[in-house]
């Protein structure tokens, strides 16, 4: 009795492959838990697709080269590149493009050494942990510092490039930092650029996705805002993007830290009694408007 010769396949539904991945259960969740982002997003479920459609060419047998997937992720700090990192690596993990879809998150410090023989062991031994998933090595730039001629930087460049062409069946490197640093390091280092295929730009957030994003943080911890706080958190966060070193929803949550360290200050030293939970949970605008951000003069708008 001879056995039949397996059945070529001939179709492929996209529209099943993708729901039965679970990728798209992470993108809507992605949509959903991340305000605003829209561009990012659509980059990603463009890469998803892209990658949808190459696997099914797989399945029928079509010539398959594997998709270059290393990737430059670019916008001010706070943005939500390594979020979208992890969700990035969950993805490529469910396609079947990585082995484990764990992220290692690293910057220069962790890949270059301080003396000769110490870089090569350093940037090994960070590349052997990410196999398998995502290497994300955040301000990338700092790599390279070509006014300092004992720096070891350039060592960790060259096996990072070379473990980019020759293992990127089993890794996905995401280069991250300033949009403008990252151009000259790329100008700088050609070798880079021509392994990157996806350059996705961060935008930072409008003044109504920072307070959206603050009362979801809040949510997220069991308290919110009393009904004038949120009008004074929009006035904080507009006086705060004109200062030095602002950070997106990093510097709202800083904020927010701040915020509750006031609260929890004021509810020790003036309750007389028992506190329900209601109180414990609440940030009132007093809690925000201590904030140093508004002793320069600006006060908070009114409700």
């Amino acid at each position: 009795m001879n056995d039949a010769a397996p059945q070529a396949i001939t179709h492929v539904d996209l529209k099943a492959e993708y729901e039965a991945s679970g990728v798209a259960a992470i993108l809507d969740e992605l949509e959903h838990e991340l305000i605003g982002l829209q561009p990012v997003k659509q980059r990603i479920r463009e890469v998803a697709a892209l990658l949808i459609v190459e696997r099914a060419r797989k399945t029928m047998g079509l010539s398959f080269d594997p998709p270059t997937l290393h990737m430059s992720f670019t916008g001010n700090p706070g943005t939500g590149k390594t979020t979208l990192a992890l969700r990035m690596a969950n993805i490529l993990h469910r396609l079947g493009y990585v082995r484990k879809g764990h992220l290692v998150s690293v910057t220069r410090d962790d890949l270059v050494g301080q003396y000769i023989g110490h870089t090569a062991p350093k940037t090994k031994e960070v590349l052997k942990r990410a196999m398998g998933g995502v290497l994300f090595i955040d301000e990338a730039y700092y790599l390279y510092r070509p006014d300092n001629e004992r720096d070891y930087g350039q060592e960790a460049i060259e096996i990072l490039l070379q473990v980019m062409e020759n293992n990127r069946e089993d890794l996905v490197v995401i280069l991250a930092g300033y949009a403008d640093r990252m151009d000259m390091f790329f100008q700088s280092n050609p070798g880079f650029r021509s392994r990157i295929a996806h350059h996705i730009d961060f935008p930072d957030y409008a003044n109504e996705e920072l307070l959206s994003i603050s009362e979801t943080m809040l949510e997220r911890q069991n308290y919110h805002f009393a009904p004038e706080a949120k009008a004074t958190m929009a006035a904080y966060i507009e006086a705060r993007r004109q200062q030095p070193h602002f950070a997106n929803a990093r510097s709202i949550r800083n904020a927010l830290d701040r915020a509750r360290l006031r609260q929890a200050n004021r509810l020790f030293t003036t309750a007389s009694g028992p506190l329900d939970a209601e109180t414990l949970s609440t940030i009132t605008a007093e809690d925000i408007a201590a904030s140093r951000v508004f002793s320069g003069g600006i006060e908070p708008r009114k409700a």
